[in-house]
């Protein structure tokens, strides 16, 4: 059984981080998810480069991808370009941080 994209990137809703209040999906560090059978990619990226949880985030992230079934192999890339910036905090993110009612 193949793991779904929606699959993955539900399971990365449950890594936060450890520095700010809210997931990494909705914060918008997930830049890309590709899944071609059993193995996942994830591109990602931190707040800022240099952000000293990335390691753990990217941890983290292996962590949550791992449990779900079917995948066998995980390849997380951490990229910098573009760069992060707030506006790619989703809405639900927003509330999340308390920017929204």
């Amino acid at each position: 059984m193949t793991v779904q994209k929606a699959e993955v990137f539900e399971a990365l809703k449950q890594v936060y981080d450890p520095e700010i209040p809210a997931d990494i999906v909705n914060l918008g560090l997930v830049y890309e998810v590709l899944v071609d059978d059993d193995r996942v990619v994830v591109k990602m990226t931190t707040t800022a480069p240099g952000c000293p949880v990335g390691n753990y985030i990217v941890a983290q992230a292996k962590r949550v991808i791992e449990r779900l079934e079917g995948v066998k192999e995980i390849d997380i890339e951490l990229v910098y370009d573009p760069p992060w910036q707030e506006s790619m905090i989703t809405e639900e993110g927003r509330r999340m941080l308390g920017w929204i009612g």
